[in-house]
């Protein structure tokens, strides 16, 4: 089949390489020259585990393709996915602008039928949007899907390959033959196609990932009462996570979601309710609650230092929003790193992929390290902001012989308590008690 992807983010870099894979013909567009010039060198823009290989195998094998040219890219396409960027706006409202800016380019240059698929999550009423501007434009017949993606960066080819389901959100009984046929390679009686109307699939999305944002923040608000009352979050966590009603995913607690995805679309959910004048409140707790969150190791270190930060040399280990990805969008890092900028503390950070981006960031503002060891030097504290795999186990024994100070505050719950008493660390985490040496 031959199919066109608008986007080379995540989302349509991603699926562009999949499907290629399944023997499609693929091409993707961008309108960033440089961008597209370097993919067609073989160079992938974005880190991604399992990606750059399949990248290669297709771009070698002649299925995968790359296009600042709209008009050449869909004459021969039937499929055409939107993986379009829909930032926050001031308001908290997702900005259609890319999508609208496509849709207009599209009902002047379509010559034939074509199917348009939102794969960005877009607020409820898009694909009648969608579907408003190309025929204000064409009478060429078209249909408008909704197939919003489900993909956690770190494990997005996996997911798509292997995705739990498939929402397909049409009225059209064309469309739906087409796209079952394009799937097909991806779906098992376990990981079905599951088709609704379009309005419906893209309040699924939403009411996915809100309902998940929701699950962090409950477990954040459990393990900060745990902290008051004297209750361990673990043991909580493991109590409630054996119960196959509630499931034991998304119940670690931490400082906070950030990325691309969770806050973005909370507020676009908030937003859309609001227009449709139904007050969200719980959605709009979440947002209160994981706004101080994000911020939540601070206070600990000032009480820590009796407030006294200035000039403090403070280690940071991980600056991405979450693991195996070098995404820093709303990364509680950054956070944590501006509150203490300001308190006159010297920051020194460590991530595997994300520095490049924390740099666009802070410039010389903080230092940056070639590796976990060598940001820890005379280190006041540590802070611990994602939790990478490299990072879990240490060499406690090193780490204290170039500290400054044995004084670590982890913001993921990487360390077994047990173990940084046996270090003798100062370690504080999150609804957890505190291992104090000095009792």
């Amino acid at each position: 089949m031959n199919i066109t992807v608008i986007g080379t983010g995540y989302v349509g870099l991603v699926t562009g390489t999949c499907l290629s894979d399944m023997g499609n013909n693929v091409i993707c567009v961008d309108i960033n020259e440089e961008k597209v010039a370097q993919m067609q060198k073989g160079k992938v823009p974005i880190y991604e585990p399992n990606l750059e290989e399949l990248f290669h195998k297709n771009i070698q094998g002649g299925r995968l393709h790359f296009t600042t040219n709209l008009k050449e890219a869909i004459e021969d396409s039937t499929v055409i996915f939107l993986a379009l960027p829909t930032p926050q706006d001031e308001d908290g409202s997702a900005d259609l602008s890319y999508v609208e800016k496509v849709s207009h380019d599209l009902g002047a240059l379509i010559q034939d039928y074509k199917i348009i698929i939102n794969k960005s999550t877009v607020p409820v009423g898009t694909s009648d949007r969608v579907k408003e501007i190309v025929s204000s434009h064409t009478k060429v017949p078209f249909d408008v899907v909704s197939n919003p993606e489900f993909l956690r960066e770190g494990f997005a080819v996996k997911d798509f390959m292997e995705p739990q389901r498939i929402i397909i959100g049409s009225k059209s009984e064309k469309a739906k033959t087409i796209l079952s046929k394009l799937y097909k390679p991806f779906v098992t009686v376990k990981r079905p196609i599951i088709f609704m109307d379009e309005r419906s699939s893209e309040l699924t999305k939403y009411a996915s990932n809100t309902f998940l944002a929701t699950k962090i923040t409950f477990m954040n608000e459990i393990a900060n009462l745990c902290e008051e009352i004297g209750a361990d979050v673990d043991m909580v966590r493991i109590g409630m996570g054996s119960d196959t009603r509630i499931g034991n995913r998304f119940l670690f607690p931490g400082i906070g979601y950030g990325g691309s995805c969770f806050p973005k679309d909370v507020n676009a959910l908030v937003k859309s309710s609001d227009e449709a004048n139904y007050d969200f409140k719980l959605l709009k707790s979440v947002l209160e609650v994981n706004g101080k969150q994000k911020k939540s190791l601070v206070p600990k270190v000032k009480k820590y230092f009796n407030n006294e930060l200035k000039g403090k040399k403070m280690a940071i280990w991980g600056l991405a929003f979450k693991p195996d990805t070098d995404d820093i969008r709303e990364a509680p890092a950054i956070d944590v790193i501006n509150a203490l900028l300001l308190e006159g503390v010297q920051i020194s950070g460590y991530d595997p992929e994300a520095m490049s981006n924390m740099k666009k960031i802070y410039g010389d503002k903080i230092t940056f390290g070639s590796n976990a060891y060598e940001i820890i030097e005379d280190a006041d504290c540590l802070l611990i902001c994602t939790e990478w795999r490299e990072f879990t186990s240490p060499d406690f024994t090193k780490m204290r012989s170039l500290m400054k100070s044995p004084v670590i505050f982890d913001g993921r719950n990487i360390f077994d308590l047990e173990v940084l008493e046996g270090h003798n660390f100062y370690y504080e985490s999150v609804g957890r008690r505190i291992v104090n040496p000095k009792g």
